[in-house]
């Protein structure tokens, strides 16, 4: 929620999956999208400005730098250790959602006591 993160990339089987009661499984660019956190707490909301596919073995610099790693072989091997069940060889393919934060709505506050 501070701004870094502008990209998330998921499988392209989970991307259209349906979700929820309203979610048809999939968003276009200029797309209003909700966030919420594991407690379904409004946490932000963002603002879809593309979407396309890449493949695992060549990931775009505004993909990896976009989540806010150092390179593409960071991404790749986060995402192997995140995704254990998927089998991210070097043509598999991922969606890319890059997003513009629009608004926060929550933030966690951690007691010190």
């Amino acid at each position: 929620m501070d701004g870094r993160k502008t990209v998330t990339a998921d499988t392209v089987a989970d991307y259209y999956k349906p979700y929820g009661e309203y979610g048809d499984g999939s968003y276009a660019p200029g797309d209003i999208i909700e966030v919420y956190d594991l407690k379904k707490r409004l946490r932000c909301i963002i603002r879809a400005t593309k979407v396309y596919t890449i493949e695992f073995r060549n990931i775009p610099e505004e993909v990896w730098r976009g989540e806010t790693f150092s390179s593409a072989e960071e991404f790749r091997e986060c995402h192997i250790r995140c995704m254990p069940h998927v089998d991210l060889h070097d043509h598999f393919e991922l969606v890319t959602l890059h997003f513009e934060l629009v608004e926060v709505a929550a933030r966690e506050v951690i007691s010190t006591s």
